[in-house]
């Protein structure tokens, strides 16, 4: 049954057609702009999902896809390897500190892939830990695996029966003017601690901010502390950085900002600037040492068809090589919204405010806060039609710009939402 204003074929993500707007119909992106059909331009206010980090249709990252794709476009990564693959290996470990690099397609798969190797860890050690700890209010994807370590929700209900348990550390979040924070992280550690006590695999978290659990930053402090738990445990500790990664923090990794060196570490969106679809998982030398032996059953079997892809591996050397040549883009961002969002926490009805690299976020008042409460929706429709676009998180309003934003583009994101605030 078609539905005016839908394609007849297409079906979109996280997307109830009975109830929400027909998508609007983009035709060409610059810089932080998207053009629609009927001429509008406006503002991507949260970089088209957090993947479009130096902005769209960045010269730099078309051009160097283009010169892969004449060269060598696609080869399977089980028998052969490539300049591209060794090239962004080599980038990767040198500024994270982590030896070893397993390519995917998305954050879920990266997800997926760290979770099998420090589950397989243990195993071909003989030493099988049947525990893995998240924390409460996580986002880890939506495959299998990611769901069962995400939030229970809406999202992942149909499949409960489906998920693997796993045990939960609560999320002491916070904001500015916060003055509980210390006895929920006080709290958040005991915990811990406490599930510490069985035998664990892993314990997975999204360092410093929770994207989709609702832009939810804890302290740095909080994270060592967590970091010392596990490594008194034994576990291995698993970074989610799908979100957080390239600069998004304000570092080129939350990690760094955090003090952190992970186990493993999770990549994605940003990773090709927003180009093309690529995840990577990264992990300690002595976690791949684990994996290597004449018995076949050490063998990570796990792979895609289009692994270590030439033209993703391209892109992400491009995105990261302006990153390298422009700091200043990430490492300024975090002071280039506090003016403004310090502005509207002014605003009656902006609640916890919090700030984070290139996140800026606050809370509307609302008595049923959830990805579904329709209040945020509200907001976006006000906003797109004062030419920025935002997609909030139920009650979450947040941006997350690419780094290419100007000043009057930032400016003007901030005023339209303190306008779209007054019509509520």
């Amino acid at each position: 049954m078609n539905r005016p204003g839908w394609h007849p074929h297409l079906w979109h993500p996280f997307t109830q057609v009975a109830t929400a707007d027909p998508p609007l119909r983009v035709v060409r992106g610059e810089g932080a702009l998207l053009e629609l059909d009927d001429g509008r331009r406006l503002i991507d206010g949260i970089s088209s999902w957090w993947v479009t980090l130096h902005g769209h249709g960045e010269p730099a990252i078309a051009e160097a896809i283009a010169r892969q794709a004449r060269t060598l476009e696609q080869v399977g990564f089980s028998d052969f390897r490539h300049p591209a693959a060794e090239g962004l290996s080599e980038r990767l470990a040198a500024c994270s500190g982590l030896e070893r690099l397993f390519f995917s397609d998305n954050g879920s798969t990266a997800v997926e892939v760290a979770l099998k190797i420090a589950w397989q860890w243990w195993h071909n050690r003989g030493e099988p830990r049947r525990q893995l700890i998240a924390f409460e209010g996580a986002y880890h994807g939506d495959t299998f695996g990611a769901m069962a370590v995400g939030e229970r929700c809406v999202f992942s209900a149909a499949f409960e029966p489906l998920l693997f348990a796993v045990a939960r550390a609560p999320w002491p979040a916070t904001w500015w003017g916060d003055d509980g924070v210390e006895a929920r992280e006080a709290a958040a550690l005991e915990r811990l601690e406490q599930l510490l006590e069985t035998p664990t695999a892993a314990v997975i978290l999204e360092p410093l901010v929770q994207g989709a659990g609702g832009m939810a930053l804890v302290r740095e402090t909080f994270l060592q502390r967590v970091e010392a738990l596990v490594r008194a445990s034994g576990a291995l500790l698993i970074a989610d950085e799908v979100m957080t990664g390239f600069g998004r923090s304000g570092h080129l990794f939350a990690c760094g900002r955090a003090g952190l060196q992970p186990d493993l570490m999770a990549l994605s969106k940003g990773l090709t600037g927003g180009f093309l679809p690529m995840g990577a998982t990264l992990a300690r030398e002595a976690l791949y040492e684990g994996f290597v032996g004449t018995d076949p059953a050490l063998t990570l079997y796990h792979g895609h068809s289009y692994t270590a892809n030439p033209l993703g591996c391209a892109a992400a050397l491009a995105s990261l090589a302006l990153l390298e040549r422009q700091p200043h883009r990430h490492q300024t961002m975090e002071a280039r919204h506090r003016p403004h969002l310090e502005g509207l926490a002014r605003h009656p009805l902006v609640r916890r405010p919090r700030l984070l690299g290139s996140i800026a976020a606050f809370e509307l008042p609302t008595d049923h806060p959830g990805y579904l409460n329709p209040i945020g929706r509200r907001l976006q429709k006000q906003s797109l039609e004062r030419g920025v676009f935002l997609r909030p998180l139920g009650q979450v309003v947040y941006l997350l710009p690419p780094l290419c934003i100007d000043d009057a583009q930032l400016a003007r994101c901030f005023a339209v939402i303190a306008e779209a605030l007054d019509t509520l």
